[in-house]
C-alpha cells in the first residue's frame, strides 16, 4: 500500500486485495460470429437473434472483423502487448441464457495481455484482455412462477478485462473504472454505459493481516454502475472482516449485489477453471497478430485521454479542468473544435464550457443534443476577451448562443458592441468617486476590497458597457493620487 492507510484497513486491522473483472461491449455493427445485427437495444424480445447465436446444429462461426479490431486498440491503449498468437475456446456451462451450452471465450491465448493503467491511487496491472460473446438475459417477472429469455443480447461481442490484484480500495477502484470507460470512449471501443448495461464489473476481495499471507477471495458478480462497485467493496471489507475477528472462516463464494439493501448475498459457490472445460474451438483457427498488425491498428488509433491532458496542460488549462475535459469524449471535441475556429485562449474557453454552457442547457439536453457551436462559443469569448463586449452581455447572449445564433450578430442587433467612450468612463468614475466619500476613505485606508463597491457603480452607469479592466484600472489609479 502506498500513501496513507485506508480509513477501512484503520477501522478493521485487516487489509484488502482487490482485483476486478470489466466486460465491455464492443462498437460493432454484427454479433460477434455472425452478420446478425449487434443494435438490439429497445427491439422486443428475441428478435435480434439468428442460427448462430441460437446455437442450432450445423451452424459455423466466422469471427468479425471488426471486434478484432476494437480489441487490439482496447489493448493497445491499455498498454498491453497484443503480438503474437490468439486463440478461442469452448467455456462449457450449463444455463438457460446460454442455447448452445457453451460460449466461445478465449483461455491462455487472449488477445491482450501484461499491461498496466496509471490512475490516482496507483498503478493496477491488467492481467489479460480477451474477446467472448455474450450469453442470453434472464427475466425474472414479479408474481409468476416462470423466467422469460431475451436471446437478442446472445452473440454480442464482448471484451473482458481481468486486472492483478493491485486494487486497495473501493475508491481506488473506481477511479479506475472511469479511467476505463475514458479510454473506451476515446478510442470508440464501447459506449461503456454501465446504465445500459454495456459496461459491467464483478469484483474479487479477499482480507489478511498485514505479514499473513492473502486470505480466500470472494467475487461479487454483475455491478452495474461505479457507485455500486464502490459500496459492495466497502460492504465487503467490513463483512469479512467480521467474520474474521469472530475467528469464522470465509468460503469461496460468488456473491450478489442488493442494491437496494446495500449488501452482498450468496448466489453460487464458486466455479474453478476446470469445471469450464475448455476446449479449443474447432471451427476457428488460431490468429497471429503479427507487428505490423499491430502497428497499422495503433496508426489508426485516436488520441487516449492521458495524450489529452497532456497536450491541453501545454496549452496552458489547468490540470483540474485539463482533467475533466480530457476525459470526457464529448467535452474534448467540442474544446478542440472551438480552440480550432479562433483564437480564443483554451483556459477561458474551458471556463464557459464547464461553467455557463451547463447551466444553460434545457431539461434533458445534453452538450451533444444542444445546438450549440463550438465556433460560436469561441467567437463568444474572443468578443469579451477583446473588450468588444463584457462579461455581464454575454452571459445574456448564452441562451441565444445555446440555440444556434451567431453571438456577433446578436450583439450588433441588440448594440451591445463597443466599450463606454474614455471620457464617458471617465465622467462615471468621477461621478462614482464623488457620491461615495466613506467608501473611497476605506480604499484609501488600505480596505482594498472596497473598491468593488465603487467598481459596480461604474459599470451601472456606463449600462454595463465599459471595459472592465480599463474601468478597474482607471479607477484604481484615480483613488492612488
Amino acid at each position: 500500500m502506498t500513501g496513507a492507510p485506508d480509513p477501512l484497513f484503520q477501522q478493521t486491522g485487516y487489509q484488502a486485495v482487490i482485483g476486478l473483472e470489466v466486460h465491455l461491449q464492443l462498437n460493432t455493427h454484427s454479433k460477434l460470429l455472425s452478420s446478425c445485427p449487434a443494435d438490439y437495444h429497445g427491439a422486443e424480445p428475441n428478435t435480434y437473434t439468428d442460427p448462430v447465436s441460437l446455437g442450432l446444429p450445423g451452424t459455423l462461426p466466422v469471427l468479425n472483423a471488426e471486434a478484432l479490431e476494437l480489441s487490439l486498440r482496447f489493448g493497445l491503449g491499455l498498454n498491453c502487448t497484443v503480438e503474437g498468437v490468439t486463440q478461442f475456446h469452448r467455456k462449457h456451462y450449463f444455463y438457460p441464457d446460454s442455447s448452445k451450452n457453451f460460449q466461445l471465450s478465449q483461455w491462455d491465448k487472449p488477445v491482450a495481455h501484461g499491461g498496466y493503467l496509471d490512475v490516482e491511487g496507483g498503478r493496477v496491472g491488467i492481467t489479460r484482455a480477451h474477446l467472448e460473446e455474450d450469453a442470453g438475459k434472464l427475466l425474472h417477472p414479479a408474481y409468476v412462477p416462470y423466467s422469460e429469455l431475451d436471446l437478442n443480447r446472445a452473440g454480442t461481442p464482448l471484451i473482458e478485462m481481468v486486472t492483478e490484484p493491485d486494487i486497495r480500495s473501493g475508491a481506488h477502484a473506481r477511479a479506475f473504472l472511469e479511467t476505463v470507460q475514458a479510454i473506451a470512449r476515446a478510442l470508440g471501443v464501447s459506449h461503456a454505459s454501465p446504465e445500459e448495461g454495456q459496461m459491467r464489473c464483478d469484483v474479487n476481495i479477499s482480507l489478511h493481516q498485514p505479514g499473513e499471507p492473502w486470505g480466500t477471495k470472494v467475487e461479487v458478480k454483475n455491478l452495474n454502475s461505479f457507485r455500486s462497485v464502490e459500496r459492495a467493496i466497502t460492504y465487503e471489507w467490513q463483512r469479512q472482516a467480521r467474520r474474521l475477528a469472530a475467528g469464522e472462516t470465509i468460503t469461496q463464494d460468488t456473491l450478489g449485489w442488493d442494491e437496494g439493501g446495500g449488501k452482498t448475498f450468496l448466489m453460487r459457490t464458486k466455479e474453478g477453471e476446470a469445471d469450464y472445460r475448455y476446449m479449443a474451438e474447432p471451427d476457428l483457427p488460431e490468429l497471429h497478430i503479427t507487428p505490423e498488425w499491430a502497428a497499422a491498428v495503433r496508426s489508426r488509433m485516436p488520441e487516449l485521454p492521458a495524450q489529452k491532458l497532456e497536450r491541453y496542460q501545454a496549452a496552458g488549462l489547468r490540470e483540474s479542468d485539463a482533467r475533466t475535459v480530457s476525459m470526457d469524449v464529448t467535452l474534448s471535441r467540442f474544446l478542440d473544435a472551438a480552440l480550432e475556429s479562433g483564437t480564443a485562449p483554451i483556459q477561458k474557453l474551458a471556463n464557459w464550457l464547464l461553467s455557463e454552457v451547463p447551466g444553460s442547457l434545457g431539461e434533458g439536453e445534453t452538450l451533444e443534443t444542444s445546438a450549440l457551436q463550438p465556433a460560436h462559443l469561441a467567437e463568444l469569448v474572443t468578443l469579451v476577451e477583446s473588450g468588444d463586449l463584457t462579461g455581464r452581455s454575454a452571459k445574456d447572449l448564452l441562451p441565444a448562443v445555446m440555440q444556434g445564433q451567431s453571438p456577433r450578430a446578436l450583439a450588433e442587433a441588440q448594440g451591445l458592441l463597443g466599450q463606454a467612450g474614455a471620457g464617458e468612463l471617465e465622467a462615471a468614475i468621477d461621478a462614482a468617486i464623488a457620491a461615495d466619500p466613506d467608501t473611497v476613505a476605506q480604499v484609501r485606508g488600505g480596505n482594498k476590497k472596497a473598491i468593488n463597491a465603487l467598481f459596480g457603480a461604474v459599470m451601472k452607469a456606463t449600462g454595463g458597457k465599459a471595459n472592465p479592466k480599463a474601468a478597474r484600472e482607471l479607477l484604481t489609479r484615480k483613488l492612488e493620487n
